[in-house]
């Protein structure tokens, strides 16, 4: 039971960062799009920028913030490459990866162009 409840979070998670975003101009592209080594929680784009975001729920910013790690900002940078290659520019667009962290309460803060680099 407790991983349909997890599932049913995180499926409210991105519908709340989704219209964080939209508020912003950004346009949905795809949710849960599946890449070559990973899923993408939610891939935007705005003005010719693609934005890859991974979205973290849990109490406080802090808490959700903890659960993200090196290995899965790979593995999206990785996924990010094969979306990419689908695009007009291929690995030359414009495009960032920010993490959406989520609160209790369902406010957002978001840390933009999160790499590894």
């Amino acid at each position: 039971m407790s991983g349909q409840i997890s599932h049913y979070a995180g499926e409210a998670a991105e519908d709340i960062v989704s219209r964080f975003y939209s508020g912003q101009g950004y346009a949905e592209q795809e949710r849960r799009w599946r890449g070559p080594v990973g899923e993408i929680d939610l891939i935007l784009s705005q003005d010719g920028m693609t934005v890859f975001v991974e979205v973290k729920k849990s109490k406080d910013f802090a808490t959700a913030a903890s659960r993200v790690s090196a290995r899965q900002i790979g593995r999206i940078e990785a996924s990010a490459a094969g979306y990419m290659a689908r695009l007009a520019l291929g690995q030359s667009s414009e495009a960032r990866i920010d993490v959406a962290l989520v609160d209790a309460a369902g406010a957002v803060e978001v840390l933009e162009n999160v790499t590894l680099h």
